[in-house]
């Protein structure tokens, strides 16, 4: 099967640009002695998640006991939901799956360390991480606050039913892009710093404090994000290191990370694969071209750096942006092309959009069409999809 003979609009995953990735964040983690748990929330394919552990992935990182479900069954033995479990149904949901894995899960809050320990049997006490909030403002304990850690630690450590296996972290801030007065690379540079220099602390702060039961030799300190694993070089703080990174959309990365300077878009290998429905001229504005791919499709996010809702590749395999051609709005059903010549595209061409966001596109589809230039070499199911 070539491209031609997929009907669109269609998700491609180009398998020597997928590759390329994987061994570069694989040894990203050996070079810092880290272990690298990838987060599958981006591409949530169990073929795609295989590929990952045979280069040496150490666990995975899901965002939903859903996708805990899906990774499990599937036959994964270590899993990690990196997000603050809550709920009497979700636990009971986690607690069914560790007869076939190891789980861990992080708790922010005294509710949530409680709520946690009225869940699981003290004969087998389940793994806790304490969330940090290292800039982002989103979930987790103040990376500033050590009285605050500090209890909430205490919190877990002091139940019978948790262990205090460690500390996690997203620096979702290096998505910000640069201040005035930065490069790229310097923001990006700063953004891991940060995440792992707030984290070595918050570390040191909870294994000076009694109750916690924090030591340097039985101690996870987990962050990740593609953007900081870009910039990430691991350091030591009172005997205190990184031992882990969880970054996800670094697999296909998307025009987001092209932005913030974390990929080229030559890493980029997803795509969707769309057609042109219709060209038209209209007498009140510039000429336009709708693809079949709209909200359904791709995601209304954008960011830093980004112009419009992805970037249109030129028809050529060099990965370079089409001079002309914008993706500047969307509707359910329809992609709107701006910089549109008439005489220069028509009902029927083919065009490959790298997407904004990578993650909620694989989201929005069933499947993934693997290619090898314009060979359609295999189909993976995006397993959890809407979990």
């Amino acid at each position: 099967m070539t491209l031609d003979d997929l009907p669109t609009p269609a998700l491609l995953v180009d398998r020597p640009r997928l590759d390329r990735n994987l061994d570069r964040m694989q040894a990203t983690a050996e070079a810092n002695n880290v272990a690298l748990r990838p987060h599958i929330k981006t591409h949530k394919s169990v073929a795609l998640a295989r590929r990952q552990r045979a280069r040496g992935a150490e666990g995975l990182t899901v965002a939903t006991v859903a996708e805990a479900e899906t990774f499990v069954e599937a036959g994964v033995s270590d899993v990690r939901v990196a997000y603050p479990v809550t709920g009497r149904d979700k636990h009971a949901r986690l607690r069914h799956l560790r007869d076939d894995a190891t789980l861990s899960f992080t708790v922010d809050t005294l509710a949530g360390a409680e709520q946690a320990a009225a869940a699981y049997p003290a004969r087998a006490p389940v793994d806790v991480l304490l969330e940090v909030d290292v800039g982002h403002g989103r979930c987790g304990v103040h990376w500033s606050d050590d009285a605050q850690a500090v209890r909430v630690a205490r919190a877990i450590a002091g139940a019978k039913e948790l262990h205090l296996a460690g500390i996690l972290t997203h620096a979702g801030q290096a998505y910000n892009g640069p201040a005035d007065t930065q490069t790229e690379a310097e923001a990006l540079a700063q953004s891991a710093r940060h995440e792992r220099d707030r984290m070595l602390s918050v570390a040191a702060a909870l294994a000076d404090a009694e109750g916690t039961g924090v030591t340097p030799d039985a101690f996870e300190i987990s962050i990740g994000s593609t953007p900081t694993m870009a910039a990430f070089e691991n350091a030591e703080h009172e005997g205190f290191r990184v031992t882990e990174i969880r970054p996800g959309n670094y697999v296909v990365n998307d025009a987001m990370q092209v932005a913030l300077g974390a990929a080229s878009l030559d890493a980029c290998a997803l795509t969707v694969c769309t057609t042109v429905v219709s060209v038209q001229e209209k007498p009140d504005g510039p000429a336009r071209a709708f693809v079949d791919a709209g909200k359904k499709v791709f995601t209304t996010d954008t960011g830093y750096g980004t112009d419009g809702y992805g970037t249109v590749l030129a028809p050529t395999h060099s990965r370079q942006a089409h001079p002309e051609l914008r993706l500047a709005h969307l509707s359910e059903e329809h992609g709107w092309l701006d910089g549109v010549h008439p005489d220069h595209l028509s009902v029927g061409d083919r065009l490959q959009i790298v997407p904004n966001h990578a993650c909620v596109t694989f989201n929005n589809q069933n499947q993934i069409h693997v290619i090898d230039d314009d060979a359609v070499v295999d189909t993976w199911s995006i397993d959890a999809r809407g979990g």
